[in-house]
């Protein structure tokens, strides 16, 4: 297949998938398998090759959602039906007034994020977004929007996120110079992300059935007047799980590598490992705050399932059309022509992840093949460290922008905020890709003076 050809499909497949959902209001699950197995056939995969595609693109990426996805929705639907998250918001709201509230989330989320995966952060603090928003009477996409960009920021650009890690060690950036780096240039692009979501006409979104609209029901007061468990106890559950993913992340830089400590840490650090601990503590916590029988909090537990599986099986899909356009050879056409175009390092690096991002989908994957692809002009050419490290960071923003209907973190934040594929497109995707820019000027600037 020509290069040409390869580039078309893929933006024809696009077009075709986002008329298939918009237009004509089909299922986004079944519109990203109808496409997929189009675009792998107009693609030159072999006919046996076609569901083997297919499967695997949903193994993948339902081997690291599903189970992270289930338990973080177990942990919340507890502290949602208990009214937890309403009475910890009251309490926040109480003292840091209406108009912080938004900023002080952002800016918590964007330091929880720095030791926690993007999809992991957002599905843990999505009861809270919502029980601030119904406390505060706001849209909850007026908080749910800046916090996603303040978790994204820190997964493209700060250690110890797998992506950037990776690209330090391919680049032989500097990991420490990188994260404060990292986070440096990360603040504006989540102080851009809350005032840009703050003129977006959010109010005229609609959400639908979601997460966010089943938590946005009732009354505060009847909740919050009620026995059950206090702010403390909610913070508790929600912190634990991260303190336990942030001492696995960051403790495992300081034991010897294949040592107990380490085995262990790598263990109780894992994602799925601490939001089973927060299950459990919102089990025994919650359910004995309540006064739940045994038969009640299993029902809790289980009707969070019910709410999430949409979401599991719209992001599985959404792997599925990524891992087609990585097989029918998309991402290395697009990655060819660009490096044939002569840019300077600094842009080249940002745009090929940035292309590879909406190419393939994965922010992480465009951030691997982008260092790759950037190595050997790297290394020929004789930078600095601090030159590495803002190279680097040119391709962690270039993989923040542009996140849509092949990304499964677009699904994950539309399906739990209720919004649309073209409302989505029109706020998430228009605001990963603002602030995709404005981390990338960040960088140019500190280039000048480098």
């Amino acid at each position: 297949m020509s290069q040409g050809y390869l580039l078309g499909l893929a933006v024809v497949a696009i077009a075709v998938l986002l008329v298939l959902v918009i237009a004509f209001k089909l299922s986004a699950f079944v519109a990203l398998l109808l496409v997929s197995i189009g675009t792998a056939l107009a693609g030159g995969l072999a006919l046996d090759q076609v569901i083997p595609t297919l499967t695997g693109g949903m193994a993948k990426t339902l081997g690291s959602v599903a189970i992270i996805v289930g338990l973080g929705a177990m942990m919340g639907k507890m502290i949602e039906e208990s009214g937890g998250a309403e009475r910890l918001a009251a309490a926040f709201t109480g003292k840091l007034g209406v108009k912080r509230v938004i900023m002080a989330v952002t800016a918590a989320a964007f330091i929880l994020g720095i030791p926690v995966f993007f999809d992991v952060g957002f599905i843990i603090l999505a009861p809270i977004v919502f029980g601030f928003a119904k406390v505060a009477g706001i849209n909850p996409l007026k908080i749910g929007l800046p916090v996603g960009i303040a978790l994204l920021a820190v997964h493209v650009a700060v250690p110890p996120h797998p992506g950037p890690v990776a690209v330090a060690a391919t680049l032989g950036a500097d990991l420490g110079l990188m994260t404060i780096i990292g986070i440096a240039c990360g603040i504006p692009m989540a102080v851009v992300g809350y005032f840009v979501s703050r003129k977006m006409k959010l109010d005229k979104v609609e959400i639908g059935a979601s997460p966010a609209a089943a938590a946005m029901r009732g009354s505060v007061e009847d909740i919050t007047s009620r026995p059950g468990p206090g702010a403390g106890t909610v913070l508790a559950i929600i912190l634990i799980p991260l303190a336990l993913i942030m001492a696995g992340t960051t403790g495992a830089l300081f034991v010897p590598a294949g040592s107990l400590a380490q085995r262990a840490l790598s263990l109780v650090g894992a994602p799925i490992f601490a939001l089973l601990v927060g299950v459990a503590l919102a089990y025994f916590l919650i359910g004995s705050k309540e006064k739940w029988g045994l038969a009640k909090r299993s029902s809790v537990l289980d009707s969070a399932l019910d709410t999430v599986a949409i979401i599991i099986f719209v992001t599985g899909a959404g792997g599925v059309f990524a891992n087609v356009l990585v097989e029918t050879g998309v991402g290395a056409a697009l990655s060819d022509l660009l490096i044939g175009v002569g840019m300077p390092v600094l842009l080249m690096g940002y745009v090929i992840a940035l292309a590879l991002r909406a190419a393939q989908g994965s922010a992480t994957v465009a951030l691997l093949t982008t260092a790759g692809l950037m190595v050997s002009a790297v290394q020929a050419g004789g930078f600095s460290s601090m030159q590495v490290v803002l190279i680097a960071l040119a391709i962690g923003f270039g993989g923040f922008g542009l996140s849509h209907i092949n990304d499964s973190g677009f699904w994950i934040v539309t399906k739990y905020l209720g919004l649309s594929v073209a409302d989505g497109l029109k706020t998430w995707t228009l605001l990963t890709t603002i602030c995709s820019l404005v981390g990338f000027g960040a960088v140019c600037l500190l280039w000048l003076i480098a």
